[in-house]
């Protein structure tokens, strides 16, 4: 899997609270697959982290979501945790950067809690998805038919239930992010930019 996502910038977007699993263990295979992760957070320096029933580790944070730049990622990661998508859902800045990956075609991997911005940013109605289990009627009550699946891809986007989950989601998140079609996408997308700024 070395080197699958060379060249590939990935955004994981989070708010304190995020479930400390769900970010390290998908990050490192992300950074193992060759990617450049980047932990995005509305949070000026550090973004704190939430292991099972405590406060946990502290991550650095690289680009604060109000300087950040969705056009400049090639995909995005959501980890959950109950507080970190429930703030980033009430922040305008977060979920119009998470809308810009859903309107511009580019693959976004959520697991746990972490549909709760998609939800938000309009990107769930009409997807299969899995979560955990009490967004069910959340997801259901937004256009998507929700399943009870270790991990489920639908047209670029990748979601698991918890934890347990993260071998099976780490997986099909590196397969769908290393697709040529989604490279395509950005590329595409960038090209337009270029055109307006010289026009």
């Amino acid at each position: 899997m070395a080197n699958t996502l060379q060249g590939k910038r990935i955004a994981i977007l989070v708010d304190n609270g995020f479930e400390q699993a769900e970010l390290l263990e998908p990050r490192k295979a992300l950074d193992d697959a060759g990617a450049t992760t980047e932990v995005v957070s509305p949070q000026k320096s550090k973004v704190k982290g939430w292991n099972h029933t405590d406060w946990g580790t502290e991550v650095p944070v690289d680009v604060s979501l109000n300087s950040a730049k969705a056009e400049d990622f090639h995909a995005l990661l959501l980890p959950g945790g109950v507080m970190n998508p429930d703030h980033l859902r009430m922040n305008p800045a977060a979920v119009q950067f998470v809308k810009h990956f859903v309107d511009a075609g580019k693959p976004i991997a959520a697991i746990c809690h972490g549909p709760w911005t998609l939800i938000e940013a309009g990107a769930v109605r009409g997807k299969t998805m899995t979560s955990w289990p009490s967004l069910k009627s959340d997801l259901k009550n937004a256009g998507a038919e929700w399943v009870d699946q270790e991990v489920v891809h639908d047209d670029g986007l990748v979601t698991s239930r918890k934890p347990d989950d993260i071998p099976a989601f780490n997986r099909e998140m590196i397969r769908i992010f290393s697709q040529t079609r989604y490279t395509q996408a950005r590329a595409a997308e960038s090209d337009k930019t270029s055109t307006r700024k010289t026009a």
